[in-house]
């Protein structure tokens, strides 16, 4: 034991000297620690310092922005009380106006109110003076006379100046000059010359006179008014008369119809008087009452003295031209039976039966015209007009039941096509129906669009076989027209409509039952002098003709409103 405390006293001594030596080592840490302590402490005071400092400026340069920020906001605070006062002051102005405005809104309404009554009282007089002034229109063109006639010249196209023939080039620049021009819109000078003779200017004196710069516009401006006599209850036919490639077809079509109908509704300007007298009577109908009239067309040529049907269709629904005849009724009027007659509703079903037609037009070429038709074409709107037979003044009212009784009956008219013999035909109806039909009338008038074939020098045209008969044909026509004017004019006890199917089939209108204007077509040049002034001659004579008071049909007023 003795031994062994001996033992653990040495082990005890040396953990002692361990022990001392790690206290020493500990002792040097913790010096080595307190001054990394205190360094860190300077470190961070150094640290502070610097914050503290750069934090007092930029309270330095808060308190600045601070001081700027409330002046600025006290001068904010000023310009807004300043601007509150003067938005307050306008607000009460404008409640002060508004209650002045209220006041004369009260005194507007009750004027409103007067002006609608007098509105009311002058609109009833308008209606009566509308009445009058369609009296005195009728009247006014019944004295400038029944036949109406119009002279167009036409510019120089450049097929005038083709070499039709071989012709020396001073007789060239002698058929380019120009001999026909208009002096004012009532005259044109003809300047008529023969070689070795002395040249004689000769006036021609007409309603109206076109010049060549003058459009399709102006043209039909004074067409235009024959149209409302139409819607009026007269019958009106416009035809075009002249010489080959004067501009007819111009006139009454426009160019390329029957070609290109997109076209041709594309340039309004350039329509003719046949698509825009369409366009005038559906806007003219368009302001009646809805349901008392409808319209129906036929297109019809005169070729080599027979008469064709140009809407007429086969078993398959094509169309192809059929011969008919043209006969005059017991009642003295010229008729065509089994014509053909479509129900259009607007111009653009009407140019589209048109266009149809005239894809069956016989056209040939000629050394005057590369297009020259060779038939006179009649194109003819027949407006019916369904009115009571009661009462012709009737009310709005009264032409609403006018027009259901005209759906019960509606089995006695035509629907879309009909034939003219086909309308006679009855059907059984009840006794009602019967009853309604019978206190309807139907009213028809007549619009008669005639492009006339253009009369030929067969000299000039060059036409020879088959044309040159087509020549002898429109010539013939042509001439068998002259001559009833001729005999009308002389009060002939005897007038020769049916020496030419012509003029049998424009018997009507040449006889007295239209107003009828005339368009003369003619060309300025000298190459053509020959041809224009047999055209202004025939002019002439048709101004001279006296056929006595045109007829007009029974048509009551009707309006829109009661």
């Amino acid at each position: 034991q003795e031994e062994r405390i001996i033992v653990l006293e040495t082990e005890n001594a040396a953990l002692h000297l361990k022990l001392a030596v790690y206290q020493g080592w500990a002792g040097r840490s913790t010096n080595e620690v307190l001054q990394l302590y205190s360094a860190h402490g300077q470190q961070q005071k150094l640290q502070r310092s610097s914050v503290v400092t750069h934090l007092h400026e930029a309270l330095k340069r808060l308190k600045k922005d601070m001081k700027s920020l409330h002046s600025f906001a006290l001068e904010l605070s000023k310009d807004f009380q300043r601007q509150c006062k003067a938005y307050l002051y306008q607000v009460l102005t404008a409640v002060q106006g508004i209650q002045l405005q209220n006041e004369a809104m009260q005194m507007f309404q009750i004027k409103a109110f007067d002006l609608e009554q007098s509105l009311q009282e002058v609109t009833e007089r308008y209606e009566k003076e509308k009445q009058k002034r369609r009296a005195l229109h009728n009247s006014l063109v019944e004295l400038r006379g029944n036949i109406r006639v119009h002279c167009r010249i036409r510019p120089s196209l450049p097929f005038d100046n083709a070499a039709g023939h071989s012709v020396s080039q001073d007789r060239q620049r002698n058929f380019s000059e120009k001999v026909a021009c208009a002096i004012d819109d009532e005259t044109v000078l003809v300047k008529c010359s023969r070689p070795g003779h002395a040249s004689i200017n000769k006036t021609f004196q007409f309603e109206r006179v076109y010049n060549a710069t003058e459009s399709q516009d102006t043209v039909f401006a004074d067409v235009a008014p024959l149209l409302t006599s139409l819607l009026d209850g007269y019958n009106v036919c416009i035809m075009a008369y002249g010489q080959t490639g004067s501009g007819k077809t111009y006139t009454m079509l426009g160019p390329q119809l029957e070609e290109n109908f997109a076209y041709a509704m594309d340039d309004e300007s350039e329509l003719g008087i046949i698509p825009r007298a369409a366009q005038e009577v559906f806007r003219l109908i368009s302001e009646k009452p809805p349901g008392s009239y409808w319209v129906e067309v036929s297109v019809v040529e005169v070729y080599n003295n027979e008469v064709f049907d140009l809407l007429a269709k086969d078993s398959c629904g094509k169309v192809f031209g059929v011969k008919r005849d043209v006969v005059t009724t017991r009642e003295g009027k010229s008729d065509v039976p089994l014509l053909t007659y479509e129900t259009v509703e607007n111009a653009s079903e009407f140019l589209h039966l048109v266009i149809k037609g005239l894809q069956l037009r016989v056209r040939h070429p000629t050394l005057v015209h590369a297009h020259s038709s060779r038939s006179h074409l009649v194109v003819t709107l027949t407006i019916t007009t369904i009115v009571s037979g009661d009462n012709f003044g009737t009310s709005w009212e009264d032409e609403q039941i006018s027009q259901r009784l005209n759906k019960e009956v509606s089995c006695t008219y035509p629907q879309k096509t009909r034939d003219s013999r086909s309308t006679s035909s009855s059907r059984a109806s009840s006794p009602a129906q019967l009853e309604a039909a019978e206190k309807l009338k139907q009213v028809k008038t007549r619009l008669q669009l005639v492009d006339l074939a253009g009369s030929e020098c067969v000299g000039m045209s060059g036409v020879t076989g088959t044309a040159l008969r087509e020549t002898s044909f429109i010539n013939r026509s042509l001439s068998a027209l002259a001559d009833v004017l001729g005999a009308i004019a002389e009060q002939r006890s005897h007038v020769p409509y049916r020496n030419s199917k012509l003029t049998h089939l424009l018997q009507d209108s040449i006889g007295g039952d239209a107003k009828l204007l005339v368009m003369l077509c003619i060309s300025p040049d000298q190459k053509y002098l020959t041809e224009s002034v047999q055209s202004l001659g025939f002019g002439t004579r048709a101004r001279q003709v006296q056929r006595g008071q045109i007829k007009k049909k029974n048509i009551p007023v009707l309006s829109k409103t009661k």
